[in-house]
């Protein structure tokens, strides 16, 4: 059974930091990525990063996030640092090859 399950979302100030994780199973962990939906927009990708560690960032975040896995654990992160309010958003996890899901968690920025 495929499941991709996040948690780490939730309500931060301006500046502040989150650490979005994703515990991933019933599949090969292969490449991962994070994606996010903000209201009245289109889903667009964060960051992705392959088995072997290569990551790939949107501009908007660079120097501000960082994608990293865990292999043992099929588990991918997302850690944030200075959110800002135009981050805000539903966060998304992905199994690139298989174009698999997470439920999301909301990311919400105060300014």
């Amino acid at each position: 059974q495929v499941q991709l399950v996040e948690s780490g979302g939730g309500l931060v100030q301006a500046g502040g930091s989150l650490r979005l994780s994703c515990a991933a199973s019933g599949f090969i962990f292969g490449i991962m990525g994070w994606y996010r939906q903000a209201p009245g927009k289109q889903r667009a990708m964060v960051a992705t990063i392959t088995s072997g560690g290569s990551t790939n960032y949107a501009d908007s975040v660079k120097g501000r996030f960082t994608i990293s896995r865990d292999n043992a654990k099929s588990t991918v992160y997302l850690q944030m640092n200075s959110l800002k309010p135009e981050d805000t958003a539903v966060y998304y996890c992905n199994a690139v090859l298989y174009n698999y899901w997470g439920q999301g968690t909301q990311v919400t920025v105060s300014s």
